[in-house]
């Protein structure tokens, strides 16, 4: 059986006292929770004080974005090998807003995915569909595309540092989720063409988080798929009390 994560984005927001504040209070909820895995991704600024505030808990530290290459001329970039030196062990690639916001297509964020698994990292690679293409019935092309694309020249051994989040761009931010049917629906999709791609142990293994407005009052629901194995979760996770409750539903 996959081991569930959940994953806590707090996009831009919290200064380090506040997201040290998170960590600690997390800490404290979560201390009986050992049956899943945990992970938060604060901003770049908090990254080192999150670090020390949870070295020797089973929390996990991710970065929200990185640039795909060691060092170099890139003002402004955070490139994989200094979030692994902050003490990363996840990085998110390919959210809705990197490419909506910030025009990021595919092969950018295969150049991603590349980078961070070569520095031994998880990559966390978002994909979804936007309402218009799931109205014109396109969300499986979509997702293929962005799969292919996004994981070319990826091998078998290399996907076990990846984990697909599925995150219906409709249901970002905006109260809207897709329900448990829809959301196991795409999982499956994802799952068999990961098969395709890289055989059926690799398929079997590999953990697909929903992500998409997720709260404690739907999470039961969505994480009880038999492919769905996790969440990633955005405003729900930026207060204790909301995403305690979320990840001991993912509980196994």
């Amino acid at each position: 059986m996959r081991r569930k994560l959940v994953a806590g984005n707090w996009k831009m927001h919290k200064t380090v006292a506040e997201a040290v504040a998170l960590v600690n209070e997390l800490k404290k909820e979560l201390a009986d929770v050992t049956d899943v895995d945990v992970v938060v991704a604060p901003v770049f600024t908090a990254l080192a004080a999150v670090a020390k505030a949870i070295d020797g808990t089973p929390l996990g530290l991710a970065a929200q974005n990185c640039y795909p290459e060691v060092t170099g001329a890139f003002t402004g970039e955070v490139s994989p090998t200094l979030l692994k030196d902050v003490g990363c062990r996840y990085v998110i690639v390919g959210h809705s807003e990197r490419r909506r916001i910030f025009q990021e297509a595919d092969d950018f964020i295969n150049r991603k995915v590349r980078a961070v698994t070569a520095e031994g990292l998880q990559a966390i690679l978002c994909v979804g569909e936007t309402l218009e293409e799931r109205d014109a019935g396109k969300t499986f092309d979509i997702l293929a595309a962005q799969i292919e694309n996004s994981l070319r020249g990826i091998s078998a051994a290399t996907m076990e540092r990846v984990i697909i989040a599925y995150e219906p761009v409709w249901a970002i931010g905006t109260g809207k989720t897709a329900t448990a049917c829809q959301a196991q629906e795409a999982h499956r999709f994802l799952r068999e063409l990961l098969r395709k791609m890289h055989g059926v142990a690799t398929a079997a293994a590999i953990r697909i988080l929903y992500g998409g407005s997720v709260k404690a009052d739907n999470a039961a629901a969505l994480l009880s798929q038999e492919d769905i194995d996790g969440a990633l979760v955005g405003g729900a996770s930026l207060m204790a009390a909301d995403f305690t409750p979320i990840v001991k539903q993912g509980r196994n």
